[in-house]
C-alpha cells in the first residue's frame, strides 16, 4: 500500500443504545496504538481529536421507544462534516449510529468526485430498522435504512440515498422480522454466517469487490465489533455467538487491502468497559493494520 494520509476522528457516540461505555471507544483505540501502527506502516496520521455535536432541544417522536433522537441527529450532522476531503478518514467509535453521519459525509465526497459510493457492512446485524419499526428505540440499529432512503427519518439531514445494490452486509446472524421484510423489499445483498459456513468468506467478498471495481466506486467499510465472534472480541454490548473467527476477519482485511478500493473506515461498538485487558481494542487495531497492509505473518508473538 502506498503511503496514505489518514485522519483519525474520535466519535464518542453513546446515544444510539442504552448501555454506557461506547463513549470511551476513541480513547481505547488511541491507547491501543492505532496511530502508531499506521505510522509504522509508513503512513501519515493526523488525529483531530473527538467530534462533539452542538446541543439541541429534545425532539419528540410517535414511537414511544425512541430515545436520544435529537442528540443522534446532532451527531449525524457533526460527523458528516468532520472528515476533510482528499484524506482517508477513520471514525473511531462510538456506537453504530455514528455511521449515520460518517457515511453521509462520504456520500457527499463521492458525489463531488462523480463516483458511486459502496458500503461493506461487517456486522452481526443489518441495522435496517427505521425510527418507526424499531421496538428497542436504539437508533444504532437504523443507519443503513436511513442511508438508503427508507421512510421515517423526518428531521434527519437530507441526503442522496445510497443504491441498495451498492451495499454488502457480511457476517449477519441476527435479523429481526421487520428488518427481514424491509431488506427483501430493498434487495440488499446479505451474506450471512450460514452462507459463509457453506462457501467461505472470500468468494462473496471478491464478488462484491469486483462490482465496486467495475463501477469505479469508492468503498466505505463499517466494522462492528460484533462482526467478530465474542470469544475473541468480548467488548461489545450486542454479542451474538458464531461470529467471524480471527483468521476469517484478517482474511477479509487482507483482501480489502489487496483490492486498493477502501477510502474510509468506521470502527464501531467497542465498549472498553466490557473488555478484558484491552483484548478487543488491540484486535480491532490489528485488523486495521491488515487493512492497511500488514500481513498476518508479520505479527510478533505476544505474551499475556
Amino acid at each position: 500500500m502506498k503511503p496514505t494520509q489518514f485522519t483519525l476522528i474520535g466519535a464518542p457516540v453513546a446515544t444510539g443504545m442504552m448501555q454506557p461505555g461506547c463513549q470511551m471507544g476513541p480513547d481505547a483505540y488511541r491507547v491501543a496504538g492505532l496511530a502508531e501502527m499506521l505510522r509504522e506502516l509508513g503512513h501519515e496520521v493526523a488525529d483531530i481529536g473527538n467530534v462533539m455535536p452542538a446541543p439541541r432541544p429534545a425532539r419528540p417522536h410517535s414511537n414511544p421507544h425512541i430515545h436520544h433522537l435529537a442528540e443522534t441527529i446532532g451527531w449525524a450532522e457533526a460527523l458528516a462534516k468532520a472528515a476533510p476531503a482528499n484524506r482517508f478518514p477513520i471514525f473511531m467509535g462510538g456506537d453504530h449510529s455514528l455511521s449515520l453521519g460518517s457515511i453521509l459525509g462520504q456520500t457527499r465526497h463521492a458525489k463531488a468526485q462523480n463516483r458511486p459510493l459502496f458500503v461493506l457492512w461487517l456486522d452481526a446485524h443489518p441495522d435496517f430498522h427505521t425510527p418507526i419499526s424499531t421496538t428497542s428505540g436504539n437508533l444504532h440499529g437504523t443507519p443503513l435504512a436511513y442511508l438508503t432512503g427508507q421512510p421515517g427519518f423526518e428531521g434527519f439531514p437530507a441526503l442522496t440515498p445510497l443504491d441498495t445494490a451498492h451495499i454488502c452486509i457480511l457476517g449477519a446472524r441476527s435479523i429481526d422480522p421487520a428488518e427481514q421484510a424491509a431488506l427483501r423489499a430493498a434487495k440488499v445483498n446479505i451474506v450471512d454466517m450460514r452462507a459463509i459456513d457453506e462457501h467461505g468468506i472470500a468468494a462473496p467478498l471478491r464478488a462484491f469487490l469486483a462490482q465496486v471495481t467495475a463501477a469505479g466506486g469508492l468503498l466505505h467499510v463499517s466494522l462492528d465489533v460484533d462482526f467478530l465472534d465474542p470469544g475473541i472480541a468480548p467488548a461489545v454490548g450486542t454479542t451474538v455467538p458464531g461470529g467471524a473467527s480471527f483468521r476469517e476477519a484478517h482474511l477479509v482485511m487482507e483482501l480489502l487491502h489487496d483490492s486498493g478500493l477502501v477510502s474510509s473506515l468506521d470502527l464501531v461498538e467497542l465498549n472498553p468497559f466490557l473488555d478484558i485487558r484491552g483484548q478487543t481494542a488491540r484486535l480491532m487495531v490489528d485488523l486495521t493494520a491488515s487493512l492497511m497492509g500488514r500481513r498476518i505473518f508479520d505479527r510478533a508473538t505476544r505474551s499475556y
